[in-house]
């Protein structure tokens, strides 16, 4: 261990030399280090951030392409408005036709005819004539799968929160 540093008694006080401050400090300083595992910082990144090389590889077993990728966004666009969610949560039941889709709704059919076209259109949906009836129904399970999912989930509230997540 080093000795405390040198100090002169002045007008009752003490008082350190710069010097002896500066030693002090380096020993400390150097006491601190060899005590604490150091965890070198990757060139380029800030103190706190990891590197891929920090984690294990996560490999899948089939790719995902952007234009797969955007046909998704498209189709969570499309179910995102709250009234064409309502028309799908209905589909769910099975085929609706238009006429009963808006009394449900509460709204024109034009209305409903625009939401629905624009369903179909992201292949959401699917519509089959019968005389002058047109009716609709989810495209197959997938959607089907995917609303009450969303609904199930919207459901359970904030039981998926956690204390740590920022």
């Amino acid at each position: 261990m080093s000795r405390p540093p040198s100090s002169s008694k002045t007008n009752g006080s003490l008082k350190a030399s710069a010097a002896d401050v500066a030693k002090v400090a380096s020993a400390a300083a150097a006491s601190a280090s060899a005590t604490a595992p150091s965890k070198p910082v990757a060139e380029g990144r800030a103190e706190g951030q990891c590197g891929p090389e920090e984690h294990a590889r996560r490999a899948r077993q089939t790719t995902v392409s952007d234009d797969q990728l955007d046909r998704a966004a498209a189709i969570f666009r499309a179910a995102g408005d709250l009234s064409r969610l309502k028309l799908l949560y209905r589909l769910c039941d099975g085929e609706w036709c238009v006429t009963e889709l808006a009394d449900a709704a509460g709204v024109g059919l034009s209305t409903v005819s625009q939401q629905l076209r624009l369903l179909r259109s992201e292949r959401i949906v699917a519509r089959r004539r019968a005389g002058k009836h047109i009716f609709y129904s989810l495209a197959d399970a997938h959607v089907s799968d995917l609303i009450q999912s969303a609904i199930e989930h919207a459901a359970e509230g904030h039981a998926h929160d956690h204390k740590h997540d920022d």
